[in-house]
């Protein structure tokens, strides 16, 4: 396997990887919005129930175009967003263990945003 191949298997693992993952936290978020619950954090000010769709929208809908490949760089912006968000505002006055995953997922979904899909991706780049 020459290197480009390596390279493209290694960005389609990380899509796959961290895309998928984000979905084990986001599907909930989601399960919850569909039942009429809007109850949810607000720590940007915008409203409980803006608030939860925007983390549905950075927690389900981006990472799934992220796991395809459709517009990979463009659609992993609002999931750093999201987890700069977790991370820094959210959990701001935790201890590193508890903002240890949001500061994993911004730091893998800003490598997929650098890096690009690769050509295993709809964009085929």
């Amino acid at each position: 396997m020459n290197n480009s191949n390596s390279s493209n298997l290694g960005l389609l693992l990380l899509r796959i990887g961290f895309g998928g993952m984000m979905l084990t936290h986001g599907i909930p978020k989601l399960l919850k919005m569909l039942s009429g619950d809007f109850s949810f954090g607000d720590p940007i000010g915008i409203g409980e129930p803006a608030s939860l769709v925007l983390a549905v929208l950075g927690e389900v809908v981006f990472p799934i175009l992220v796991i395809i490949g459709f517009k990979t760089r463009l659609a992993a912006i609002p999931v750093i967003i999201t987890m700069a968000v977790a991370a820094f505002i959210v959990h701001a006055a935790d201890p590193l263990g508890t903002k240890e995953m949001a500061i994993l997922y911004f730091i893998g979904f800003l490598a997929i945003a650098l890096l690009g899909a690769g050509k295993y991706s709809v964009d085929k780049k």
